[in-house]
Parts: C-alpha cells; structure tokens; sequence
C-alpha cells in the first residue's frame, strides 16, 4: 500500500477544496490521469495520477478541504515514491488557516457559568456571536436565549468554501495592511460614438493615466519597504460569477490594439465564468479595474489587494445635470473612483492620475 498525499499548489497555498473525484476505489489508473479536481482561492485544478496502480482508497468527499501533504489517494500497488509533484503555479503571499487549527469561538471574551455554557451548546448559539448584558461582562442566560431567538430567523450556518473562502481571507489581509483614501470624479461622456465599449475604454484610459503618473501602477512590499515601479500595464479586471469574485488579467494593454484587447477580455471573462482559467491568467496584476456600474452604484471606497498600490472604479453611466459652456444641460456621466495606497502614493499623484484618466475617457475617438 502506497499512499499519495495532496502535492503542493503552488506558493504561500497551504489547502484546497475537492471538487469533483474522477476516479473510484478499484479503478486501475495509468500515468498522468485525471484523479481529482481541487478548487484554490485562483481556481479549479486537476491532479494527475503520479504513476500506474490500482486504487484501494479514496481520502475525502466533495467539499471537503484537505491541507497540502495530507492523502488523497491510496494504491494498493507500489506504484512508485510520491515525488510532491507541483501543480500549477499559484502565486499569493497569503498564509491561510485551515480549520483543525482555526480558533474555536469560545465567549473568550466574557465571563460564562458552566449551565450558561451549556444552555448556549443545547441552543446552538456560538459565545462569541452572545452580547454580555451581565454584571462585570457576564454571559447571562437571557442573553443566549436572545441570541437563539435572533438565529432562529436566519438560514443555518454555512462554511465558506472555494471563491468566497478565499475572498474573505484576501480581504482581512488587504485590510489589516493597506491604508487606503480614495477620490472621485465624473466624466462627460455624453460625445461618446453609439455603442463605445466602455471597459475597453476604461482600461486605455488607465494605462495613459498609469504613463502620466507611474506610482499607481506599482508594488509595495512592505514587509521589505520596497516599491517597485512597473513599465508594462497589466490590468486586473474584476469578473463577478456566481460563486464569487475572480479578477483574470488582461496583459499589455498600452501596446495593444482595441480589437485585440476585446478578444482578449472576452476569453477572460469566459474562462473566470466557467472556472477554467489557467493560473498564469489570474497573477501578477500591476492595477485593477471594477466596473462595478455595470451592476449598480456611482462611486465606491474600493478594496486593494497588494502588493498591487490602487485600483479604478467606474460607477452606473446616467443622465445628469451639469453647466456646459455657461449653460444648464442633461448629459451622460460617468463616475469614477479611484482608490490607493496612502503609504506609497501621494494624494497629489492620485489626483493627477485622476485628471489624465477622466481627460482620457472624455476624449472623442
């Protein structure tokens, strides 16, 4: 018996979730096939067999999370020592905990009687979710029997798996690191041609914003203080799916042409919908775009993932009413936000980057 154990997934990854077994306990699998396909905070990845054998267990379900160096698949020949193979090349600095070593929520915080404890365990009521009414911060029983009522209204508690997981995590990092501000503006867009597509737009835009005023397109690490200044525009584009959040990017956007750029944006956002993006799509952004309009809202405090040092909104196209040579007019605006970070951009060079990009989206093509 040879177990093979989940292979490493890339840098800074730790864990994965199983998506789909495309295998049984019995099976004979040869060389380099398709066992199993986990989900990572980037996406959907396949392991291949290591080697030839005969499977005689299977460790794990669907949904279920396994950390990096646990067994996935058992031979019941010697098929071979497990080499660790890498699959893919998954670049993120985050570390990510994994449930067996996650804090338990413990009311840690408040003081809890014994037959409190209990009242919450029969109740189903997390301590760290009861607020303490209690002299000196105790947990009473009112308090968890309030608790209970508020839950009994709300669905059951689900764990956050694949995309949403991982936004979370990425979130509470960028949170915990980043000192944003953030400015806006509106764009004239009204002289714009019929049918001018807008994030192509956007993103030429931003890349003559990024030539003006270069420390937006930018890394700061700040763990070594350093900042590095990037020439290529590589722009993250926000992709919003059913399962969550993927930003897939679209390479070179100052040196390419608008036709090619749309075909470009178009097979990214097919591939980040049906989760078959390679890995090498969704790294090493210089700056991201949300065209959060799309949806709804004008203007957004966005959030930036580092080392990345800012990232463009653009807000829901209408009508407004606004002075147009001395006179009163209705014209199409579109909205802009622009968030970045304080500690390595000055709010004279985001404003700057500001004026050239609102220029950029107002010229007539």
């Amino acid at each position: 018996m040879r177990q093979f154990t989940l292979p490493d997934l890339g840098e800074g990854l730790e864990e994965a979730e199983i998506v789909t077994w495309y295998v049984n306990e019995g099976d004979h699998v040869v060389t380099d096939q398709p066992l199993v396909s986990v989900e990572t905070d980037k996406a959907v990845v396949e392991i291949p067999a290591p080697s030839s054998g005969r499977i005689a267990r299977l460790f794990g379900a669907k949904g279920d999370i396994v950390k990096v160096g646990a067994p996935l698949v058992e031979f019941a020949e010697d098929a071979g020592q497990d080499t660790g193979t890498i699959v893919g090349e998954l670049d993120t600095g985050e570390q990510r905990p994994s449930p067996a070593t996650a804090s338990p929520p413990s009311g840690q915080g408040a003081q809890v009687f014994p037959a409190v404890r209990a009242l919450a365990r029969k109740l189903d009521v997390a301590l760290d979710l009861v607020e303490a009414t209690g002299p000196g911060g105790t947990i009473t029983r009112a308090d968890v029997e309030r608790a209970a009522k508020r839950m009994s209204h709300s669905g059951p508690a689900e764990p956050l798996r694949g995309l949403r997981r991982a936004m979370a995590q990425r979130m509470t990092a960028a949170h915990a690191e980043i000192v944003p501000a953030t400015v806006t503006d509106e764009a004239d867009i009204d002289d714009w041609r019929q049918g001018e597509d807008v994030t192509i737009r956007l993103a030429r835009a931003i890349a003559a914003a990024c030539k003006a005023e270069p420390a937006l397109n930018a890394w700061y690490h700040s763990g070594t203080g350093e900042r590095r200044l990037i020439e290529r525009i590589d722009l993250g584009i926000a992709v919003d799916t059913g399962g969550g959040l993927i930003v897939p990017v679209l390479r070179n956007v100052a040196e390419r042409s608008v036709s090619d750029l749309r075909a470009g944006l178009d097979r990214l956002r097919a591939d980040a919908i049906a989760r078959a993006i390679p890995p090498e799509e969704l790294r090493g952004a210089t700056i991201t775009l949300s065209n959060f309009g799309m949806i709804g809202g004008r203007f957004a405090n966005l959030v930036i993932v580092p080392p990345q040092t800012a990232i463009v909104g653009a807000g829901r196209i209408s009508e407004r009413v606004v002075a147009l040579r001395g006179q009163v007019a209705v014209r199409r605006t579109l909205p802009l936000s622009l968030t970045f970070d304080h500690r390595v951009v000055t709010g004279g060079e985001a404003a700057r980057f500001l004026v050239v990009l609102k220029s950029d989206v107002e010229r007539i093509s």
